[in-house]
């Protein structure tokens, strides 16, 4: 009697290969499949100025920028050279509101921090004149006096997320190296390989990195709502008034943080929002 011939029974079973389960290859037992799978869409309505604006949950990431020890921290590097940072820590119990209630609702959550080399080779010198100024003071890439590591260096405290906004598992950390997140770096291929076109933007600051990431987003066809709310800057009142006019004259859509939990609070409770 001949042995029983044995079959690897995972060579049957379907394999995925891609970032997201909408945008994958499928290899089966005899072919592989480059056919992806449709996306559904998951709609939201938000209450905004001058008109409502309807997002697709499943297309949309909320962008939370440079809310990180560095900044934020009283200890942080801004902090230790005497700049006055409630107006960045302004932000925190809006976004640590909004948090849970996005991810709730299945959005994507993107933490855009600074993140520079440690040798500081790609800082060109107008980045490195304005974060230094001086030969006395403290730069890029370098440590304060109550040292706790070099500044904005991935992997040192200063570049981590403040811990009033815990991190999840299934959210993505892009480091960036200029004020706009998008520039030499891996932030739209990410967005993109994803399916991401929506993006809802909070952090600090709203004149600066914010701004500056929003309108390159806008440059390269992403939709744009800014929450102003969940927003903060050092910067006099009336330059964050002059951004929300420019967003909304020609990048996108100013949205509140407090209108965007009612509208998520509402689809919860319709039969389709579990669809």
């Amino acid at each position: 009697m001949p042995p029983p011939v044995l079959v690897d029974a995972t060579l049957d079973a379907p394999t995925s290969f891609g970032p997201a389960a909408h945008n994958a290859w499928t290899r089966h037992a005899h072919h592989i499949s480059l056919v992806r799978a449709p996306l559904a869409p998951r709609p939201v309505l938000i209450a905004a100025d001058p008109d409502p604006v309807e997002i697709d949950l499943a297309r949309s990431a909320l962008v939370v920028v440079d809310m990180q020890n560095d900044f934020c921290h009283p200890q942080g590097w801004f902090g230790q050279k005497g700049i006055d940072v409630s107006p960045m820590r302004q932000p925190i119990a809006t976004i640590a509101a909004l948090l849970p209630a996005w991810r709730a609702a299945g959005g994507r959550v993107v933490w855009l921090n600074w993140g520079v080399r440690a040798d500081r080779l790609n800082l060109p010198p107008t980045v490195l004149f304005k974060g230094k100024r001086q030969a006395g003071a403290v730069g890029y890439a370098e440590a304060s006096p109550d040292d706790r590591g070099l500044s904005v260096v991935p992997g040192h405290w200063g570049a981590q997320v403040i811990d009033e906004l815990p991190m999840a598992a299934g959210d993505a950390t892009v480091f960036k190296h200029r004020l706009s997140g998008f520039c030499d770096n891996e932030l739209d291929s990410l967005l993109r390989q994803v399916g991401v076109s929506t993006l809802l933007w909070a952090g600090v600051n709203t004149d600066r990195c914010v701004f500056s990431s929003l309108q390159d987003a806008g440059f390269l066809g992403y939709d744009n709502l800014l929450l102003t709310d969940a927003c903060g800057s050092p910067s006099p009142g009336y330059v964050s008034q002059a951004i929300h006019f420019l967003v909304q004259q020609l990048h996108g859509f100013n949205v509140t943080a407090a209108s965007l939990m009612t509208a998520l609070s509402a689809r919860q409770d319709t039969p389709e929002a579990g669809a």
